[in-house]
């Protein structure tokens, strides 16, 4: 007669069981995977830097992967419903989402209810590139530096709309940090992506905008856009005549943002791994690079554990200026 085995020992053994079971079945799942199409969800519309970042990385993506690679925009609620459909959608390898900052790292901080966990229910498969937010105004804003765009909204009575590509967002709170230091009523006006932000400064509907500098740099080397002032540590390679938040006195914006590419929880090991080395070498090829660059993105492919990292940090850091502007999630 076999000896009875305590409870816990039973129930350890019985998770244990379940565990393998499913370690054995990835094999199977991952074959199967391979066999369909990869999605890449964007949470913004088409043409905005996202959605651009993620039809270069498909194109190229399918021939590494040796499978089919496609965008599905899924735009809305500053990437909040991409994300909500990556949670729910199959851990197969067939769904992965690229995003930036705002949807991973923002959005969990403003929202008390944003549907999903990005450390319970996400994976990072690898970082892409950073970026800088910079403010920029429109073709009808005679002002060529902040302090001559303060001096300008100040001489419209102290009162001027701003636009941000998403509610709560970074640049929200950058148009805060910036109505507090010059005692002006900036209005931050949100938009459904970068794309129609730019569409209507262009137009002259809205006089300035903060925003990605690779959202605005076609505008900018054209002159009808013009940028006055980054976040970030050092001055862009690409906007080197434009000064950081920091050189004209403000703290704590020297965190830049980033791109990168997550997939469900419980996603299997052997696609992680796959896709993160498809990811790296995707990233090293000249033309993609010089690509990305032109952009004004610095790219860098970061390995998952270093995009996880670069997030828990950034979102600590967010998370104390959030916090100090009394912003309370809603």
């Amino acid at each position: 007669m076999s000896p009875t085995l305590p409870i816990d020992s039973r129930r350890r053994l019985i998770a244990t069981g379940a565990a393998l079971a499913v370690f054995a079945a990835w094999p199977t799942v991952w074959a199967a995977a391979q066999d369909k199409p990869l999605r890449i969800l964007v949470g913004f519309p088409p043409g905005g830097g996202s959605d651009v970042i993620a039809r270069l990385l498909a194109e190229k993506l399918k021939d590494v992967l040796q499978r089919p690679v496609m965008v599905d925009n899924r735009p809305g609620a500053g990437g909040q419903l991409a994300a909500q459909w990556l949670k729910a959608a199959p851990a197969d390898g067939t769904a992965v989402l690229l995003s930036h900052d705002h949807t991973i790292s923002i959005l969990p901080l403003v929202l008390a209810h944003p549907g999903y966990d990005p450390h319970a229910d996400f994976v990072p498969l690898g970082g892409v590139a950073s970026f800088v937010n910079g403010l920029a105004v429109a073709p009808g804003t005679p002002a060529r530096s902040l302090a001559q765009y303060v001096a300008w909204v100040k001489a419209q009575g102290g009162k001027s709309a701003v636009g941000i590509p998403a509610p709560a967002s970074t640049p929200e709170f950058l148009v805060q940090l910036l109505a507090k230091r010059y005692r002006l009523d900036l209005v931050a006006v949100p938009y459904k992506g970068s794309a129609p932000m730019i569409a209507d400064m262009l137009g002259q509907q809205i006089p300035a905008g903060i925003g990605s500098s690779a959202d605005f740099i076609e505008h900018l080397r054209s002159g009808k856009l013009h940028m006055l002032a980054v976040v970030g540590a050092q001055r862009q390679a690409v906007l080197p005549d434009v000064p950081t938040f920091g050189e004209l006195g403000f703290a704590g914006l020297e965190d830049t943002p980033f791109y990168g590419v997550w997939a469900p929880r419980g996603v299997p090991a052997p696609f992680v791994a796959d896709f993160s080395r498809a990811l790296a070498k995707v990233l090293a090829l000249p033309d993609v690079h010089q690509q990305l660059t032109d952009m004004g993105l610095s790219v860098g492919f970061m390995a998952p554990e270093q995009l996880d990292a670069r997030e828990r940090a950034y979102r600590a850091a967010w998370a104390r200026i959030i916090r100090g502007s009394g912003f309370r999630p809603q």
